[in-house]
């Protein structure tokens, strides 16, 4: 039922002259937008639509250039190489480093090792996926143009989306990461989702919210951008930041302006922050988060990947149901609004992808992208299995 279900909403994508960069052709219509209450109470609707509703940045936002990179410096924590050095400090570092990490993953231990467990809590539930993409899919690279997956990767997760309800939830946009998936099975949330493109009709009749639109083989689709009155101002800072904040790789993505310090020397770290600082200044609606070696500017709304997270789940019909299991899996700071959420709604579990010690609402974790490769591999394997045994 899983697998003719997924084929079924799945959407073909082609080239649109009107969007360049865009795989998804889209034919406008006017349509009637239903209203839809997301689990933390908050309603979507024509009068109450996410994108009204202006945050003030937090205190955390507030803080000096100086804050915000010693936040982008705890989500880069270096690597300790015990074997590399043999001086006693080092050992004794790396041991009292060992013993820290152990007692994290006794909290927070591997999916792979116990996916038999996270299998029997699943038991009777229907599993939907959802996942992060740098560091999740791909591996964390110098060049974020380079973040390509895996042949094996791609056919895990095509596996996957025929067999499970299946998203993408990533800060890139929605049409680059497509670029790099290449799969048509699944659905997408670029922007941190706040660009999230699937059907309009989804499972038992729920119809989700959007700009209404077909795709070339005339099924309708919904396009759901709850910062799209942002479009004009991105596009503007945009501009301002490529040429105030020389010496970074600036990726624009489509309702957030990535700014990576990777490849930039950290001596060079705070002269670029202060840079972003003072163009910042000139956009109040607009706020600033920190990442692993990276800077970004979103607007200030009130959405992030937990509420994107709950806008799918609605979208494919699976909202309202007590019989739903979703697994999310990412490895980034924003990754745990998704985590939170499924904490709150006491259904489901998030899978951190982590070598190091991280403060995390996630109940398991993974060590890098190879090992959620096996763990899809696993799930496609367990689901199959099951389907043969129904037959």
């Amino acid at each position: 039922m899983a697998s003719g279900r997924m084929r079924k909403h799945g959407f073909t994508l082609k080239e649109s002259s009107s969007l360049p960069t865009s795989k998804f052709h889209l034919v406008p219509h006017t349509c009637k937008v239903l209203s839809s209450r997301l689990s933390d109470g908050s309603v979507i609707s024509p009068t109450t639509m996410p994108m009204k509703r202006i945050v003030a940045p937090s205190k955390a936002e507030r803080a000096s250039v100086h804050g915000w990179l010693e936040a982008m410096k705890n989500l880069s924590p270096p690597r300790m190489r015990c074997m590399q050095n043999d001086s006693f400090e080092d050992k004794t570092d790396c041991d009292l480093m060992d013993v820290k990490y152990r007692a994290w993953m006794s909290e927070h231990p591997s999916a792979l090792d116990n996916f038999n467990a996270i299998i029997e809590v699943s038991a009777g539930k229907r599993i939907a996926i959802f996942l992060d993409y740098d560091g999740t899919l791909s591996p964390i690279v110098e060049d974020p143009e380079c973040a390509f997956m895996s042949d094996d990767m791609r056919t895990a997760v095509k596996d996957v989306a025929n067999l499970f309800p299946t998203a993408i939830i990533t800060g890139r946009s929605r049409e680059k990461v497509y670029d790099f998936v290449q799969l048509s099975e699944l659905y997408y949330a670029g922007s941190h989702g706040m660009d999230i493109m699937g059907p309009a009709q989804g499972c038992h009749g729920f119809k989700a919210q959007g700009t209404k639109a077909l795709d070339e083989k005339g099924n309708e689709m919904v396009l759901f951008q709850p910062a799209s009155k942002f479009t004009q101002v991105i596009n503007d800072l945009l501009e301002e930041v490529t040429k105030n904040v020389p010496g970074a790789k600036i990726e624009h993505n489509k309702f957030c302006i990535s700014i990576h310090f990777r490849c930039v020397k950290e001596e060079n770290w705070l002269a670029l922050a202060e840079q972003v600082q003072h163009v910042l200044d000139a956009y109040p609606n607009l706020r600033l988060t920190q990442g692993r070696k990276i800077l970004e500017i979103r607007p200030s709304i009130s959405w992030n990947k937990g509420k994107a997270l709950d806008y799918l789940l609605k979208a494919l019909g699976l909202g309202s149901r007590n019989d739903i299991f979703p697994i999310y899996i990412g490895d980034d700071r924003t990754d745990e609004d998704a985590f939170k959420l499924l904490t709150r709604r006491k259904t489901g579990l998030g899978i951190l992808v982590s070598k190091t010690i991280k403060d995390t609402n996630a109940l398991y974790s993974l060590r890098e992208p190879s090992e959620v490769l096996e763990f899809l591999m696993h799930l496609v394997k367990w689901r199959r299995r099951r389907l043969n045994r129904l037959m």
